[in-house]
């Protein structure tokens, strides 16, 4: 195989029939890309490299599910991915957003004191951190739509476009995000009284 004269598309078509070095050969052609602009948004080596990591571990992902359709572009579709989870994280750390769930209540409402003391900030960090933890485990497509809506600040139109269906699947999925957010919240609340107060 040599390397130069054979296309993404034709690599893409190997990686998917079982062959892995396809994939090594595409990372190499496209990494110095995605790493820059990954960087010239976080502006941190380290974190850049990080979601580096993450851009190839999400991109396989939607490769072996069968959800990848960008028809040869690899290159522009992992750059954008890079780019997302560069924003994405970027966004993260410099505030909060507000998830506001399918009841209608706010996910950070109970973040929200006074005066906070050295306590409270750690309990809304831990509590910022659970909840981020509980949106990795949403199935991608939930979460996908949960991340661009509330972190990217995308409208619904902007999301279907940018991933391929339609608004009301959008919408469809951004509900079943809340739900399945709520579900794991409530269940986890359960079993933290439960060990506070057996019985």
């Amino acid at each position: 195989m040599i390397k130069t004269q054979v296309s993404d598309a034709a690599l893409l078509s190997a990686y998917i029939q079982g062959e892995d070095k396809a994939f090594e050969t595409l990372v190499k052609r496209s990494k110095s890309k995605v790493y820059t602009s990954i960087y010239l948004i976080v502006k941190d080596r380290y974190v850049a490299e990080d979601l580096m990591q993450e851009t190839y571990i999400k991109a396989i992902d939607v490769i072996k599910s069968g959800r990848y359709n960008e028809e040869g572009k690899f290159l522009p579709w992992v750059v954008r991915i890079g780019h997302n989870l560069a924003i994405d994280y970027f966004r993260k750390d410099k505030r909060y957003p507000t998830i506001v769930l399918e009841d209608g209540s706010k996910l950070f409402n109970s973040f929200e004191f006074a005066e906070e003391s050295s306590e409270d900030i750690q309990l809304k960090a831990d509590k910022i951190s659970n909840v981020r933890e509980l949106i990795k485990k949403l199935p991608d497509e939930q979460r996908e739509v949960l991340v661009m809506r509330h972190y990217e600040e995308l409208s619904f139109q902007e999301i279907a476009d940018q991933t391929g269906v339609s608004i009301n699947t959008a919408l469809g999925r951004m509900r079943y995000a809340l739900i399945n957010l709520r579900k794991m919240l409530e269940k986890q609340e359960s079993a933290y009284d439960a060990k506070l107060y057996p019985k």
